[in-house]
């Protein structure tokens, strides 16, 4: 039989997760007298001792629940027998208390990268077209697979990004929450992946007119589709527009930048128990060489991390910082009370097949992905960023909306750690996908670029696979790596968040 593998992160945890790609069969001899009393699979829980009802369960040195019922040390913990806890109570958390002390700069990295002129560094070159209403997205399809054809002709142009999205018309355009998917179109439009040119296709009598996200824009930068004399001149006007572009965007190379002009955003999907344990800590350190070598880095996802706010609030550089971090917060609770639902409803069947009980367990293994850098500013939905070092975005946790609003924020690459899998994939910028597991990394071995999975059977440290990452992150902005989205071409569609009104 093969030995039972488990993890214990916390002194003080009270439970431990299964490592056994097959899981632990009900009987197995574990260590201290602990017998599986049931077949326990893998990446779940088993109780160290003996519960008592609404007894505290503990995991990362945390409160992830309430056991709900007498539970038998040696017992399966799943969802089922956990009681989810309050939330922690925003206006009482404790802000710029525990400020981490600067760690010693890393000198001397660098990639190979594309300047703009407003002084950022992409490490793609791409056309944007933006929109302003989804009711010119029917047209631009057809004129960008012609444009397609033609990318040939421009071998130093990585791809076209037309940027559909169903804003810009039926909406309240004037309500409050409007600010949100109007900020992330506008800042979408000027990612530094797309070399500071602008290409816009609107129709005409949208609410989203084009000088409500850029003032004086020229006519070279605009297509009206209701001013054109039918079809083929329509398709043909964006043709010619971005000819142009094209041109110039075919006349650039990339150039040695300093690590400091990365732009780096992390997320997580499809997780599991792994994720706190292996990818995560991996993506945590691998923000802190960044942060030391100057780098901006993002980290997100409110409701996966509204339950480990406690944990985060004493990291912010300043009382404005901490406080911005609480008004998000308060911010998505009222918005989940709006549609009647609460932080838990965020896990999803697969992360509770994963091992995860909740949403508390999830998002204390999703805050690993921040590291230890002080956190030095807090972004709204959207929002671009602001300042070097670490900072919180304040995205929902969906990972196509996230990834949205990472790109408006203006990250340039994107880490994605995975326990259950995911193909996602973003055109705009590269995303280098992480197992949680080496049971996905060879399941998946042409999707997955950097396997976390050694780290729980021991082969590898939370710093070594932080440290390759770090490397690949370096390799892949310079192009001289390829993700496997990329190499696939896979890529989701954008989708913005809209809180404000329909009409």
């Amino acid at each position: 039989m093969e030995k039972p593998i488990l993890i214990r992160v916390h002194p003080q945890d009270n439970v431990e997760i299964v490592v056994n790609e097959k899981g632990i069969p009900a009987g197995t001899l574990i260590h201290d007298q602990l017998v599986a009393r049931e077949h326990i699979p893998q990446s779940h829980k088993i109780a160290l001792k003996d519960f008592a009802a609404e007894e505290e369960i503990i995991r990362y040195g945390e409160v992830i629940g309430y056991a709900k019922e007498p539970i038998a040390k040696g017992s399966w913990i799943d969802e089922h027998k956990v009681r989810l806890p309050q939330a922690p109570e925003l206006e009482a958390l404790p802000v710029a208390t525990r400020i981490p002390a600067e760690q010693s700069p890393l000198l001397g990295y660098t990639f190979q990268g594309y300047k703009n002129p407003d002084g950022t560094v992409g490490t793609k070159n791409m056309l944007g077209i933006t929109t302003t209403v989804q009711c010119v997205e029917g047209v631009l399809r057809i004129a960008v697979e012609e444009l397609k054809a033609l990318l040939p002709r421009y071998p130093h142009v990585d791809g076209i990004i037309p940027m559909y999205h169903s804003y810009g018309c039926g909406v309240a355009i004037n309500a409050p929450d409007a600010v949100i998917p109007i900020r992330t179109i506008k800042n979408l439009a000027e990612n530094p992946n797309l070399g500071g040119e602008l290409l816009m296709v609107g129709l005409g009598c949208e609410k989203l007119v084009p000088e409500r996200l850029f003032l004086d824009i020229p006519q070279d930068n605009l297509v009206l589709l209701q001013e054109s004399m039918g079809f083929r001149p329509m398709v043909e006007e964006i043709k010619a527009k971005a000819v142009k572009i094209l041109e110039r965007l075919n006349t650039r190379r990339r150039e040695v930048c300093p690590a400091s002009d990365l732009v780096v955003g992390l997320q997580c999907g499809g997780s599991d128990a792994f994720s706190g344990v292996t990818a995560n800590p991996a993506l945590g350190y691998a923000a802190d060489l960044l942060v030391r070598a100057g780098a901006t880095v993002l980290f997100s996802e409110v409701s996966e991390v509204r339950d480990g706010v406690h944990l985060l609030t004493p990291r912010t550089i300043s009382a404005e910082v901490g406080q911005k971090m609480k008004d998000e917060m308060a911010w998505y609770d009222h918005y989940l009370d709006l549609g009647s639902v609460d932080r838990d409803a965020n896990p999803t069947p697969g992360n509770k097949k994963g091992g995860l009980a909740n949403v508390v367990e999830k998002s204390l293994g999703s805050i690993a992905k921040s590291g230890t850098s002080p956190i030095v500013d807090v972004l709204s939905a959207g929002e671009k960023v602001r300042k070097k070092g670490l900072t919180f975005a304040a995205t929902p946790a969906s990972d196509f909306v996230c990834g949205t609003c990472q790109l408006a924020s203006g990250i340039t690459l994107q880490v994605f750690s995975t326990g259950r899998g995911t193909p996602y994939g973003l055109a705009m910028a590269p995303v280098i996908k992480v197992s949680t597991r080496t049971e996905l990394a060879t399941k998946w071995h042409d999707l997955i670029d950097i396997n976390a999975g050694t780290i729980a059977t021991g082969e590898a440290t939370i710093e070594s696979v932080g440290t390759d990452l770090f490397h690949y992150i370096l390799a892949v902005a310079s192009g001289e790596k390829k993700t496997w989205a990329d190499q696939w071409g896979i890529e989701n569609a954008l989708c913005l968040f809209n809180p404000a009104p329909v009409t």
